[in-house]
């Protein structure tokens, strides 16, 4: 696992980099994410080409150091990531005369690449962020694994074209301007993270998972060459979708198991971690250890089944509980991110990296499961919106769309129109969104609306519907969830949080072979008469006893609105009721004190906004005020918070005592 970073130089640049500027700016790219790779680094640069990367040592430690190159040096590369049928590409490309001088994945890369050209890429199973440069042909091909897992950024800037794994590294770069693309926020706010395809930079981009960028001369084009499973292909009975899915799941969490290095898992005590951890201590051949989070909120808490699943499978055990003092490492967690992300699990998936990089290097950890095999409570109808259904018409529908719109923001029962008054897709979107559209005048300033150029986002988001529209509606969804929510929440999280702490994390359910398998397998079996996840839990009988299986599904949540309400309500107030934030003319200040004050009061329940707006203002801060902040009097901004406090509650500010740190223990 890696960190990379690069750039390419147009023929027509006006002003070339010489030798030296090429090497400071690759150390500084590659300086930014250190700690993606604290093991090695290295460069290559020629003429208007440079290539870095950062190594965290997995396999061949000694003899893996990057960039790696061909035969005669025409071919070379920097790579983030794992190949798992690395061996295998091997042999192929050693029968057809390929030398090759270490003995990692990264090599079989190239040697795929002089093989196959781009077409090699497809053949790839693994993670993958990579870069490769040919003298041959003066060309860069940059390239992002199937689903996501790993992640590539670009941007163009004066004839050039920068990338890094990491915006840090890109932004690096001078010509790189860090001017917010306002449709990137706007996006943000109604999802909570930015779109696929861009990021909260106007200049900079996201590769998307499946494609390859191709650079030559001075042009790129992006290509895609590996897309979602649009057709259900299994024809065997349950038992044999059961017997086959377990037989693939072991191949993959095999596979992921190749390591020169200590490895272990995240245990949540869900079904999709358990069944890893499983599968890992029926073919390691060694005790396997398992870490995991928990809160003081009963509610939130899953250590008593990780623990439960821990003890079954007799692996060596930590645990960490995370005290509402965890949000002082927020600005530490923002910088990882680069951009606005506001799903608060970021917060346990950095303190269970953590406490794991004490022990372990590769973690394999449970994700991908929800998306594949139907795991998440809005797969399944809302027992109110299924009788209105039940009742209701096309009409009915209309109408209550017609009554939302006309209903004030916190009216009681807007919300639950507007839902109901809009189809499948509409719905799915509503249910999955933070500031809806019809909320939008309220919380964005005028002049914010009238920069927006792009379509609204959920109609950017609904056309991922449009190729899977033949088939039923809960793989509809599951499929969205797949190129969406999975790799732009999920895996972002997992990477970032994980690679903070270098550390690697291994995600065995989005194995190749697991997703095509997965993908091929009907509806019907992954929701069966209520049951979400039934084919996987048919799997998981295997393994573990019927308690742990039928449990009530909890997920990785984190008690943020607790904690607001308690100890740590001036953390929104510092921010979001500072003068500094409500004159930034982004927001409605009056919208934004409404929030704050109904939620402080116990009113409504606006934890995820507030957490959304807290995360932007803090990363603002630190991306976009950076090089122009204002020294504001320490004492002048305590007094303002204690007063907008009192103004939007109606009730004395009174300091709060934080705990002095949170617990941890290993069993």
């Amino acid at each position: 696992m890696c960190g990379i970073a690069g750039f390419v130089e147009s023929p027509t640049v006006a002003t070339p980099f010489g030798a030296e500027r090429r090497r400071a700016l690759l150390d500084a790219m590659c300086g930014a994410i250190r700690h993606r790779g604290p093991d090695d680094e290295g460069g290559w640069s020629d003429d208007g080409v440079g290539l870095g990367m950062r190594r965290l040592s997995i396999i061949d430690l000694a003899g893996g150091h990057q960039p790696i190159h061909n035969e005669d040096r025409t071919i070379w590369i920097v790579f983030n990531g794992e190949v798992y049928n690395f061996q295998e590409l091997r042999t192929q490309l050693e029968q057809r005369g390929h030398r090759f001088y270490t003995g990692t994945d990264t090599e079989a890369i190239v040697h795929a690449y002089e093989q196959w050209g781009s077409a090699a890429i497809a053949r790839l199973r693994g993670m993958f962020g990579l870069a490769i440069w040919d003298t041959r042909t003066g060309t860069l091909l940059l390239a992002r694994d199937r689903i996501g897992i790993k992640p590539i950024h670009y941007a163009e800037a004066g004839g050039r074209l920068y990338f890094g794994s990491e915006i840090k590294s890109v932004l690096c770069a001078p010509e790189v301007q860090r001017h917010i693309d306002l449709d990137a926020l706007d996006h943000y706010l109604s999802f909570l993270y930015t779109p696929r395809d861009r990021s909260i930079f106007k200049g900079v981009r996201k590769l998307p998972p499946g494609h390859v960028l191709v650079w030559r001369d001075g042009r790129h084009r992006v290509e895609r060459y590996w897309e979602v499973p649009a057709e259900e292909t299994f024809r065997g009975s349950e038992g044999d979708a059961a017997a086959g899915l377990r037989q693939v799941l072991t191949g993959a969490v095999r596979s992921h198991l190749v390591s020169d290095v200590p490895l272990g898992a995240f245990l949540s005590g869900g079904i999709d971690s358990s069944v890893v951890v499983g599968l890992m201590a029926e073919t390691a051949g060694a005790r396997v250890k398992t870490f995991s989070i928990g809160f003081d909120e009963p509610a939130f808490d899953e250590l008593e089944h990780a623990r439960r699943v821990a003890q079954h499978f007799g692996t060596e055990h930590h645990e960490f509980v995370v005290k509402p003092d965890a949000i002082r490492m927020l600005d530490a967690m923002i910088a990882h991110f680069d951009e606005p992300f506001a799903d608060s699990s970021a917060i346990p998936t950095w303190y269970v990296s953590e406490m794991a990089r004490r022990h372990v290097t590769v973690v394999l950890s449970g994700d991908g499961g929800d998306e594949l095999f139907g795991g998440y409570d809005r797969y399944l109808p809302h027992p109110r919106v299924a009788t209105f259904d039940r009742y209701g018409s096309k009409p009915l529908r209309q109408i209550a769309a017609l009554a939302a719109a006309q209903l004030p923001h916190g009216a009681r029962g807007k919300n639950f129109l507007r839902h109901v008054g809009r189809d499948q897709q509409g719905r799915y979107l509503d249910a999955i969104r933070l500031f809806s559209a019809d909320e939008k005048p309220d919380l964005l300033s005028d002049d914010l609306r009238q920069q927006l150029s792009g379509p609204d986002p959920e109609r950017i988001l609904s056309r991922h519907f449009d190729r899977f529209a033949p088939l039923p509606w809960p793989s509809q969804m599951m499929r969205f969830d797949m190129e969406t929510y999975l790799p732009e929440d999920v895996l972002t999280k997992v990477d970032r949080m994980s690679m903070a702490h270098s550390i690697e994390s291994r995600v065995p359910l989005l194995d190749n072979e697991a997703i095509a398998f997965a993908c091929s397998l009907p509806a019907a079996f992954k929701i069966k008469d209520g049951r979400r996840k039934h084919i996987l839990k048919e799997v998981a009988a295997t393994l573990l006893p019927k308690e742990i299986i039928e449990r009530r599904k909890q997920g990785f949540g984190v008690p943020i609105g607790v904690w607001f309400r308690g100890n740590l309500r001036e953390l929104f107030a510092d921010t979001l009721l500072a003068a500094r934030t409500l004159q930034r003319g982004y927001f409605q200040p009056a919208f934004v004190r409404m929030l704050v004050g109904e939620h402080l009061s116990g009113k409504r329940d606006h934890t995820l906004r507030l957490w959304q707006l807290v995360v932007f203002e803090r990363w603002h801060q630190q991306y976009v005020d950076a090089s122009s902040a204002t020294v504001v009097s320490p004492a002048a901004a305590d007094r303002e918070v204690r007063t907008q406090i009192e103004q939007v509650t109606g009730l004395p500010h009174s300091e709060p005592s934080l705990p002095l740190g949170a617990r941890g223990v290993a069993r």
